[in-house]
């Protein structure tokens, strides 16, 4: 296909935070925040591609198709059977790094629904689900993809390596995200590096009842959120690499409030109920003086196109 296949002129997409796993769903629930990447693109008849970021990993992230921006929009336009000349990208990154905020599955997922929106019947020619697949092969677990793609609470599932499943969950009203981000950060691959290959049937049983619970606590009656938020198979094998997360995670949890490693960390969800709301105060005097907390709401709609500004 030539440029007659694209649509004219720029097209804009957010594609929100997201923090994965919720405690006792390691790699299988997400829940997706307003925080958000911009990224917007148009193309062009020269060769080659133009990349400006600005914003979060400005200084680090590369300038050419290693982008993983621009990675995910060449698959997806290959998917959609056209490749353009070139085309020009600007990100504008909100997302933190290396925090465990799915910054990486936001670049993947905003890459690909970005090509789709550029493309003449993208919709159609790159359907959600084959979407998601497509993202699969950039990212191996559906959890933050998901929540990136579909918003709000999410609970994926792997079909084979190649394929996945997702159902979006609605939340009930009284549950309020609050994310503490952490100046330093870790990598996903580092943190993933030291999960036993094997867990004891005692902690699978206790995450698999604690993940049940979790979907009711989400969507019926908050009052579950701390026994819920319970998790026996990733956070332990990580403490060592994030003490003071881990510390943090602990002392919050004996206030009573539901508080979780966010996806491999070192950022901290805390997941209050609103009836809790009279512990804020005492919950933030443990909160360490350099970390960022942000009481954000849940994004309910996921990566979408938007309109440009004027």
């Amino acid at each position: 296909m030539g440029n007659s296949a694209f649509v004219s002129g720029a097209v804009r997409v957010i594609v929100p935070a997201s923090s994965a796993n919720l405690g006792p769903g390691f790699d299988s629930m997400g829940l997706a925040i307003e925080i958000h990447d911009e990224i917007t693109a148009i193309v062009t008849d020269d060769q080659g591609l133009l990349i400006e970021v600005e914003g979060e990993g400005q200084d680090e992230v590369p300038r050419d198709e290693s982008h993983l921006v621009a990675q995910a929009m060449n698959l997806g336009f290959e998917a959609m059977g056209c490749s353009p000349s070139g085309f020009i990208l600007k990100c504008r990154n909100a997302i933190p790094h290396s925090r465990g905020l799915g910054s990486s599955a936001a670049a993947i997922i905003g890459g690909l629904v970005l090509a789709r929106a550029m493309v003449n019947d993208g919709e159609n020619l790159l359907p959600d689900s084959q979407l998601l697949n497509l993202a699969l092969r950039m990212e191996n677990h559906p959890d933050n993809l998901s929540a990136a793609l579909f918003g709000g609470f999410t609970v994926s599932w792997l079909e084979s390596e190649s394929e996945a499943g997702s159902v979006n969950v609605n939340v009930h009203e009284n549950v309020i995200p609050i994310v503490l981000i952490p100046p330093h950060g870790l990598a996903t691959s580092r943190a993933r590096s030291v999960l036993p290959a094997e867990v004891p049937m005692g902690a699978a049983i206790h995450n698999l009842a604690r993940a049940g619970l979790l979907v009711h606590a989400m969507t019926s009656d908050p009052s579950y959120l701390l026994p819920a938020t319970s998790d026996r198979i990733h956070q332990d094998a990580r403490a060592d690499m994030y003490p003071e997360t881990t510390e943090l995670i602990n002392a919050i949890r004996s206030h009573g409030v539901a508080a979780v490693a966010s996806g491999a960390g070192p950022a901290v969800l805390i997941l209050i109920n609103k009836a809790q709301a009279r512990e804020l105060e005492a919950l933030s005097a443990l909160v360490p003086k350099d970390w960022t907390s942000i009481a954000v709401p849940i994004d309910r709609s996921g990566a979408r196109r938007v309109a440009l500004h004027s």
